[in-house]
């Protein structure tokens, strides 16, 4: 990967007061990132005029102070750099209700914000995050670099060859044009990229909050009877379903996550996104009652991306209608030929979900150029062009394909083709209340997480089922304990944890124990670190009792 140089991947520190600089130095250092404390803000600016990869402030160094110069410093910045800022505040103190934090984000540009007191592997994170922007920053300069020597060399050619200059100048004038879409597309793939990054960054730690809150959630529900209570703890519940809905979409959007499709009933997706479609559309355009198809076929498809499908298509569709105009959802049972377009699903049995439009409809070059990434009619900033092509992505690595009926002046229909699924939806309402007990009563379940909360939250359902539980804190602790302990028939990793990850402790445990089935409990993972792992044995935070006691009872019933 690219780099600035030794200097240019170093933390730069300015904590003059207290003990912070000291420990964030330690803590990176033990993380092998190297980083260099400044004693005053002067020597911060020599540091990043030596080279360096973020700055790591307390916030007290800059205030009431001049940052004039620190100001100037990143104005200056060539085109290619975006130079990052971590600003430690105190607790409780976020960019929105912090005057400083939202002035220096405004004068000093990529800041974000750490609370302290933090946790080194909260700072690690945020630092190891800024710095992949950094990299990413560093081979955007070699680009533009390579670029530029290239037209000098194109330029010197134009000079020698001047019986080819017509020629020459037209071959040039389209080399800037493909210069400045690749740019244009290069910055597009840095917000993406930045988007991928936060939302994996804060994954992890905002999906055990989800988990300790569902799961405390379902033990008081045992213990209340008061019908106003349990309104209220069923509204926190639904809260945190929704929060956890929207991570696992966010994860998928930037392919951080693995989907799970499965046998779906688009009747009741469409039936039940419609409070959720008129609340993202607003009331500029009139929804019209779905159509749908009587005895649709079951779709393979992940649900909670399904929902983002539909939605994607319902704001293009109202992007694209004036004020009155109408937009419906239907679906239908359809059975495809071989395609004619690349986009367009092989031949086959397919369950269609179509978006339809009054709108303006497309012409044939906005057609033509519909799904590819980072293209869009809207203007600046109003579009990332990102919404097609997701769509199109998700239904080709669905097994389906999309195709699009268009008029100018008279609408836009877009079809989503998902493969037909074998068997039924399953009925998840009816699922959610059947509790899988231990099947014996001596079975033993090792829990291992670095969070205690979760790890106590997960203990509690387990004993709850009827499981005898024993716990470590990390992948040391797990490892003394299977040695201690004769009898255990099934364990419970943390799949992110510091130090010894859960796929690292996963091997270890198997060649101690290799009969004993292992689940994985993630709140995020990357795709190719969970790609061998079969999904019934990945229980994602945040979970309920009805689905980590699901998938414990299954692992024990196969070995």
């Amino acid at each position: 990967m690219s780099s600035g140089g030794a200097l240019s991947e170093r933390s730069l520190v300015l904590a003059p007061t207290g003990r912070d600089a000291g420990i964030a130095a330690a803590i990176l250092a033990e993380a092998n990132a190297p980083s260099l404390v400044c004693a005053d803000l002067a020597a911060l600016l020599e540091g990043m005029e030596q080279g360096a990869g973020l700055a790591v402030i307390a916030e007290e160094a800059l205030r009431d102070r001049d940052v004039s110069a620190l100001s100037r410093w990143i104005a200056d910045q060539p085109s290619w750099s975006d130079f990052p800022i971590l600003l430690l505040t105190r607790r409780g103190e976020s960019i929105e209700r912090n005057p400083l934090a939202q002035r220096l984000s405004t004068t000093l540009g990529n800041v974000n914000v750490l609370e302290r007191p933090f946790h080194p592997t909260t700072l690690v994170s945020a630092v190891r995050n800024a710095l992949r922007g950094r990299y990413r920053q560093y081979e955007a300069r070699e680009r533009i670099e390579q670029i530029l020597k290239g037209e000098m060399l194109l330029e010197r050619r134009v000079t020698d060859r001047t019986a080819e200059l017509e020629a020459a100048n037209r071959q040039l004038a389209s080399q800037i044009a493909e210069r400045e879409r690749v740019e244009t597309a290069l910055r597009q793939a840095q917000r993406l990229e930045a988007v991928g990054q936060l939302t994996s960054g804060v994954a992890h730690d905002f999906n055990n909050l989800l988990t300790v809150v569902i799961g405390n959630v379902e033990q008081m529900r045992k213990r209340i009877e008061d019908p106003a209570l349990l309104k209220r703890l069923s509204m926190v519940d639904e809260a945190s379903q929704r929060g956890s809905r929207l991570t696992a979409q966010l994860l998928a959007f930037s392919r951080r996550q693995k989907l799970e499709p499965r046998s779906v009933d688009l009747n009741e997706t469409v039936r039940s996104m419609r409070d959720m479609l008129q609340s993202a559309i607003g009331g500029s355009v009139n929804i019209q009652p779905p159509l749908l198809a009587d005895d649709l076929w079951p779709a393979l498809i992940d649900p909670t991306q399904i929902e983002l499908v539909i939605l994607n298509l319902a704001i293009n569709a109202r992007d694209a209608m004036d004020v009155g105009g109408s937009l419906t959802v239907s679906t239908a049972n359809v059975v495809r030929t071989e395609p004619v377009q690349s986009e367009e699903p092989p031949a086959g049995d397919y369950v269609m979900v179509a978006v339809s439009d009054t709108g303006s409809g497309m012409t044939p070059e906005v057609l033509s150029r519909a799904f590819e990434p980072f293209f869009t009619t809207k203007e600046v900033g109003k579009g990332s062009g990102l919404g097609l092509s997701q769509v199109f992505g998700l239904a080709k690595q669905s097994g389906g394909g999309v195709s699009i009926d268009t008029e100018v002046g008279h609408g836009t229909t877009i079809k989503v083709f998902l493969p037909r699924a074998s068997a039924g939806p399953i009925n998840e309402e009816q699922e959610t209340h059947v509790l899988h007990r231990a099947s014996g009563a001596d079975l033993v379940v090792l829990v291992v997480d670095d969070d205690d909360a979760v790890r106590e939250v997960t203990a509690g359902i387990l004993s709850d089922l009827g499981y005898r539980v024993i716990q470590a804190g990390g992948g040391s602790a797990a490892l003394d304990l299977v040695e201690t302990h004769d009898r255990i028939d099934a364990m419970v990793l943390d799949f992110a944890m510091p130090g010894m990850n859960g796929g690292d402790l996963a091997r270890e445990l198997r060649s101690r124990r290799p009969a004993v089935p292992i689940l994985f409990a993630t709140g995020y993972a990357d795709l190719d670190a969970l790609k061998e792992v079969a999904t019934d044995l990945i229980v994602h935070k945040p979970f309920s009792q009805v689905e980590l006691g699901r998938k414990v009872a299954a692992s024990l019933a196969g070995r």
